[in-house]
């Protein structure tokens, strides 16, 4: 196993504004549901070439929020749902969470934290009512640690509700309320909120409205102003995202709360697993959106500046596929930092993403097909059903960026996958009689197709990165691994 060490070095303080980024504008998420993550340092670098100002992550991941510090990146730190009955249940344990994830990082570290995230939709009806009862416990306590700690002023509680917790009984914006089920849990959770002068967050998907139902109006997902407007009693409504947020607008202004801050918590577009989730239409929607909300005219019941965060930063491919293929493909980056489209985000010179630098790709050498191989061979359909169990099959299928491919590409793609989530190991590509290492490229003349070579393995330990190309490890090498990580 070779491995280069570099010491991790802080990163200087350089803040890119544009006028519209302070307070308001939009951030990124940053989501770590993969199974090679890029530096966090390299990802913090990224974020600043790119002039993003706010961060909202979904749990409080030491080595992320170190990276953050000294930055003067907004973030926005998550407790995840299965943490809410342990924060909600004991003032101990949410003191506990705030000293350690918190107050550290802003003492310690200078890390601008500025909202904690209790959960992440917990509401959703997936759930079945799991976390219905625990959210505002978990709220309450949590705001009374930042009360202890000297924070509460300057770090707010919030709870990122998916848009299904609002709906409206005449299918216009003006009909909005909260769900009948979860009514009273919903006003408590806001009056709370208005109470402490906190944000309520929404995590609005137009594409999900598109995934869900054939029949909906797909011009009406995106900015163009293309779609037939809905009139809503002489109110026009030309887009999905704005008819939504007024949705949840009426619903608050119905219960007393119309001057409630709203924050979007996520708001994108796929570009894979889907025949809808692909580049020229995240593309279209994601700058559409940016115009949109750089102008600061906002919605119609909600005129000015929009605060939001983009769903999502990086594609991550151990996400859970059971709402759809197309989870794992958010990003405005692949995994490994690397733009997808041009997107205009008004902040850096170039009018473009910039993407990650210095990143460590494994050897560039794939897995694929035997050209011997038949594909009758009783191997081949276990083979692939193995791979794509365990590695990442979500760009295969109709209309997806692989979907043209034929069956022995299909067959390679499978393969490869595997063998790259797990470091190129020769073990990883010994498919019984049907396969083999290659040194040329598989990836087709198919434009939107690629048959990726996965980063490197990366650790963090004692303030050491280093990246390490894996071979079959020796005893030696296993010893060092296991020291670095105890140190």
């Amino acid at each position: 196993m070779g491995c280069s060490i570099r010491v991790s070095i802080s990163l200087g303080i350089v803040c890119l504004f544009s006028m519209w980024w302070c307070g308001k504008g939009i951030g990124v998420n940053w989501g770590i549901q993969a199974s090679h993550q890029l530096p966090p340092e390299t990802v913090v670098r990224m974020l600043r070439e790119n002039g993003v100002q706010k961060v909202k992550l979904f749990d409080a991941d030491y080595a992320i929020l170190k990276a953050l510090g000294k930055t003067g990146i907004e973030v926005m730190v998550g407790i995840p749902n299965d943490m809410l009955a342990s924060v909600g249940g004991s003032t101990k344990a949410a003191e506990k969470w705030v000293a350690k994830n918190v107050s550290e990082h802003i003492s310690s570290n200078n890390v601008n934290i500025r909202y904690v995230a209790v959960g992440n939709e917990p509401f959703l009806e997936t759930y079945n009512g799991s976390y219905i009862q625990i959210t505002l416990p978990a709220l309450y306590n949590i705001h009374s640690a930042l009360i202890k700690a000297g924070l509460d002023s300057q770090v707010k509680v919030t709870v990122p509700l998916n848009a299904d917790v609002y709906a409206s009984s005449n299918d216009f914006p003006s009909g909005g309320d909260f769900r009948t089920d979860i009514f009273q849990p919903m006003l408590k959770i806001v009056k709370f909120l208005n109470d402490i002068n906190s944000p309520f967050t929404v995590n609005i998907y137009p594409f999900i409205s598109l995934y869900t139902d054939p029949n909906f109006p797909v011009e009406y997902a995106f900015f163009d102003g293309n779609a037939s407007p809905i009139n809503d009693g002489g109110t026009l409504y030309y887009n999905m995202f704005d008819a939504n947020l007024d949705t949840l607008t009426h619903a608050l202004q119905k219960n007393g709360f119309g001057n409630l801050p709203v924050i979007v918590g996520e708001i994108g577009w796929p570009t894979d697993g889907d025949r809808n989730a692909n580049i020229e239409y995240a593309r279209r929607f994601n700058q559409g959106l940016m115009t949109h909300i750089s102008g600061g005219v906002g919605t119609p019941m909600r005129p000015g500046p929009i605060d939001a965060y983009f769903f999502s930063l990086i594609d991550e491919d151990e996400k859970s596929i059971d709402p759809g293929n197309f989870e794992r493909h958010w990003g405005i980056f692949y995994f490994d930092g690397q733009a997808k489209y041009p997107l205009n985000l008004g902040t850096t010179n170039s009018g473009t993403l910039v993407p990650a630098k210095d990143v460590h790709y494994l050897e560039k050498k794939w897995c694929v097909m035997k050209p011997s191989a038949r594909l009758d061979d009783p191997q081949v359909q276990p083979s692939v059903s193995y791979a794509c169990g365990l590695a990442d099959c979500t760009s295969l299928g109709y209309g997806t960026s692989c979907g043209n491919l034929d069956a022995r590409g299909n067959i390679s793609y499978a393969f490869n996958s595997y063998f790259q989530k797990n470091n190129q190991l020769e073990v990883a590509c010994k498919f019984p009689n049907v396969s083999m290492i290659t040194k040329t490229d598989p990836t087709p003349t198919v434009a939107s197709c690629r048959f990726p070579v996965m980063i490197q393995p990366y650790y963090e330990s004692a303030g050491l990165r280093f990246w390490c190309e894996q071979k079959p490890l020796g005893l030696v090498s296993v010893l060092v691994l296991i020291l670095l990580t105890i140190l």
